[in-house]
């Protein structure tokens, strides 16, 4: 197989879960091929440089194989390789979410009807400062 759809592709090596959810992405713009935004129609060779965004995350991949079947995911992650700049930066961005999570209390329960008194009052001192 010398070329493939990108939506294809994308939904073959498991970055999308559905041909319709890569089609939207691409079109979106959150998926370039080679620094260019393509359409979901665009042919791809092996050796082609793709980016792929997921949620907070960018991926660089280079293309290493083709195919338009969904397989399983240890074949899947065989047809390309995620460049290692990507990886750290990956990293980095992550650490750096978890780190300005240390700023939020998180609560494991909504507090009771004293304690949003408390709040409420304690916010109206606040506010009157």
């Amino acid at each position: 197989m010398d070329k493939v759809r990108i939506d294809k592709w994308l939904w073959a090596a498991r970055f999308f879960k559905t041909r319709s959810l890569a089609k939207q992405a691409i079109e979106s713009g959150k998926v370039q091929v080679d620094g260019q935004r393509v359409k979901p129609s665009r042919e791809i060779e092996a050796s082609a440089m793709v980016t792929v965004r997921q949620g907070w995350d960018d991926k660089a991949v280079e293309v290493l194989g083709l195919t338009d079947q969904r397989r399983g995911a240890p074949e899947a992650q065989k047809l390309y390789r995620e460049s290692q700049a990507s990886i750290e930066l990956r990293e980095r961005r992550a650490t750096e979410r978890k780190a300005g999570l240390g700023a939020f209390i998180v609560s494991e329960h909504k507090p009771n009807k004293k304690q949003r008194r408390q709040i409420h009052r304690f916010r109206r001192i606040m506010d009157e400062d």
